[in-house]
């Protein structure tokens, strides 16, 4: 039978419905894509210990993605048990703070406040903070059921994150080739390259976020832990944890951390708890400027190249529509589109879709790096 080829209109038909359908689900499927991208995020991170495995021993992928998930998977369960029974204490002398905040801030606003001739009442706001601990600490049986109802749906989002995660470590280099395959013959060597400037890009982000959140975490407990503040351990982790959401994150850190000084005060510093929360202000300046002019440039590398002001209204716009997801991801998301953006801009004036000169660099490191290693070297994509 003779094989009739579809016309161009054919083509333009079935490429604008296949777009539509696509953008379709995404829209309506949106909570599920979120998941997929946090479970891409997780195998991305762990998947240099598959290559390791794989290149270095004789496992097969399958057997080398099994150890490296189930060990992931362990420790992920294993660490929160191991650490909750000395978090459990710092986190209640914490939430014990802020409810004592609250409580004293609703006391002094109950009071009239006189300034000159003028006397301010502002005695609804401080019923407003006097309900907000029995709100915490009384939850209505309709609110528990709607937590257990939450707690429910995160359960099962859990288990699509743990089983996609595998999914993605097993399956990549077969989802890789099908995604370059997608392109016509000619352009094979275009979606290669392409692909491997997007991997240096989250590479250089993602990865150093990581190694950022752990280093400022560590330093900030420590930090903590000498000046004597309560609960130095949670507060350095929401530190560490919070350097994910950048510019906002860091703040929020330290508004906590001042306000549990400014209630505690130090263990071992005979001050009154008022400077205390000052040298907690002095020690948060020093260290988030030595992370942000120093530290940070060392780990990312300085590869991004993106305009700081164009980052931070970035990340609020983030913030505000995706929550802390949408600012880890925005960065890197237009990073990435900005590498897409030079390609298809050099396509349509008619020049090579990359940079000679990037391009030749990069041959000749990977020349160095054949001679050097050459039994090790398979492939310059994985």
């Amino acid at each position: 039978m003779k094989d009739t080829p579809w016309s161009m209109t054919a083509r333009y038909v079935a490429g604008i419905i296949i777009f539509a359908a696509v953008v379709t689900l995404l829209i309506y499927a949106r909570q599920a894509v979120k998941m997929l991208v946090i479970a891409g995020f997780v195998s991305y991170l762990i998947s240099p210990a598959v290559a390791l495995l794989t290149q270095n021993t004789k496992l097969s992928r399958m057997a080398a993605v099994n150890i490296v998930y189930f060990s992931a998977l362990i420790v992920m369960v294993g660490l929160p048990a191991t650490f909750t029974p000395i978090f459990f204490d710092e986190i209640k002398i914490v939430v014990s703070d802020l409810l004592d905040l609250s409580r004293q801030i609703g006391d002094l606003l109950s009071k009239p406040v006189q300034f000159g001739n003028m006397v301010f009442h502002f005695k609804q706001v401080g019923e407003s903070f006097a309900h907000l601990q029995e709100s915490i600490l009384t939850p209505l049986p309709e609110e528990a059921l709607a937590l257990l109802e939450s707690t429910s749906i995160s359960t099962l989002w859990f288990l699509v994150i743990l089983v996609s995660v595998h999914l993605f470590l097993s399956e990549w280099p077969r989802m890789r080739d099908w995604m370059i395959n997608l392109a016509p013959q000619p352009y094979h060597h275009d979606m290669r390259e392409l692909y491997k400037r997007l991997r240096e890009v989250w590479m250089a982000y993602l990865r150093g976020q990581i190694v950022l959140m752990l280093v400022v975490g560590t330093v900030f407990t420590i930090a903590w832990a000498i000046i004597g503040i309560p609960g130095a351990l949670v507060l350095g982790a929401i530190a560490g944890l919070f350097t994910l959401v950048p510019d906002v994150g860091p703040f929020l850190a330290v508004a906590l951390a001042f306000g549990v000084a400014l209630l505690e005060g130090s263990n071992w510093i005979s001050l009154s708890n008022f400077w205390v929360a000052g040298i907690v202000a002095i020690t948060y300046l020093v260290l988030i400027n030595l992370k942000n002019f120093f530290l940070r440039p060392i780990i990312m590398g300085r590869s991004l190249r993106m305009n700081e002001a164009l980052i931070f209204i970035a990340i609020m716009i983030a913030t505000i529509l995706e929550g802390i997801m949408g600012a880890l991801l925005i960065v890197p998301l237009m990073a990435s589109v900005a590498v897409i953006a030079e390609y298809l801009r050099r396509r349509i004036l008619g020049l090579p879709p990359f940079d000679l000169d990037d391009v030749n660099q990069d041959e000749i490191l990977g020349e160095k790096a054949k001679n050097k290693y050459k039994p090790r070297i398979t492939s310059r994509i994985y």
